[in-house]
């Protein structure tokens, strides 16, 4: 029997990503949508439109599961609505606001009997599992990583990008976290950072990280909002035995020169392959690593005011 799920938020990102991956995997029924300025326009046809949680709680039957796609800042409050009321749980990047939020989530799903899984998109793209397993054995020297965009491009009229907990330049850089925690064989952490804030914003435009593994290699990362143009989102891995590169936020993977793995191959169709295979077995996955850098780029990062940004 099919697993019927509501999607809380219905923004550009629910509607492009999200219902089209519902739509192609079996395994879930989309009975409802949640969104306090709904269209009922735009809904998918038999879908039913509710203002808040607690509507759809009530008056949706046999509902077993949600999707969170609301900002951030909003997040845990809706994620504990549903934990209470039984619902396995998913939530969009980033997990939450801060780390207590996610750990409180956790222990609360594990009470509840309830499946709770902090998904990363960017895990899923064609590359990655390759990827991962080119660099399983081999013995990096170094990483960078390089993820600009222009943000009146990809998130035109998002103020509360610019908010605390909105993340700033951090919501997509997020993303090439997920990446090189997932791939890497071994862990690393912060040792440097400056964050760029403008002047009328509680959240970085930009970042340049500074890491080092436990063996001492070097990872740079530059992210930044400003970019005009193409975008770039690129990770590359040097290694004794060769380079990768990760390309076009995971679509493309070259090793050594040589282009193995070119697709556009949709991300959340593997995100909802997950959540279905963790509510079969009757587990959670909730890896804060991503999370747990930004965080400490906010504690240990020098900060300098830019000129401030309007859209």
């Amino acid at each position: 029997m099919a697993i019927r799920i509501a999607i809380v938020g219905y923004g550009k990102i629910a509607q492009d990503q999200h219902l089209p991956a519902l739509a192609a995997d079996a395994r879930f029924e989309l009975a409802a949508i949640v969104d306090p300025d709904l269209d009922a326009a735009s809904l998918p046809e038999g879908v039913v439109g509710h203002a808040d949680i607690e509507a759809l709680l009530s008056a949706t039957d046999n509902l077993q599961a949600v999707a969170l796609c609301v900002p951030p800042q909003h997040r845990y409050a809706l994620a504990c609505r549903a934990i209470v009321a039984g619902k396995h749980v998913l939530l969009e990047k980033p997990p939450g606001i801060t780390l207590s939020e996610v750990a409180d989530l956790g222990e609360s799903a594990r009470e509840a009997g309830v499946t709770l899984y902090a998904s990363w998109h960017s895990r899923h793209a064609p590359a990655i599992d390759m990827a991962r397993e080119w660099l399983a054995d081999k013995q990096m020297t170094s990483a960078s990583i390089d993820w600009r965009e222009d943000v009146r491009v990809f998130h035109p009229g998002q103020a509360w990008i610019w908010q605390a907990g909105g993340l700033g330049v951090f919501d997509p850089g997020i993303n090439a976290l997920s990446i090189v925690t997932d791939i890497l064989p071994a862990a690393f952490s912060l040792t440097e950072a400056t964050l760029s804030f403008p002047d009328n914003c509680e959240t970085p435009i930009a970042a340049e990280l500074s890491f080092r593994d436990i063996y001492d290699k070097p990872i740079e990362a530059i992210m930044d909002f400003r970019h005009e143009g193409t975008p770039a989102w690129q990770i590359t891995v040097d290694t004794t035995a060769g380079q990768l590169q990760i390309i076009d936020g995971g679509a493309r993977l070259v090793i050594e020169g040589e282009t193995v793995v070119d697709s556009d191959k949709q991300e959340y169709a593997g995100v909802y392959g997950r959540f279905a295979n963790l509510i079969e077995a009757g587990d959670s996955e909730v890896d804060v690593r991503p999370f747990r850098h930004v965080a400490d780029a906010f504690m240990l990062g020098r900060r300098q005011i830019v000129e401030a940004f309007h859209e």
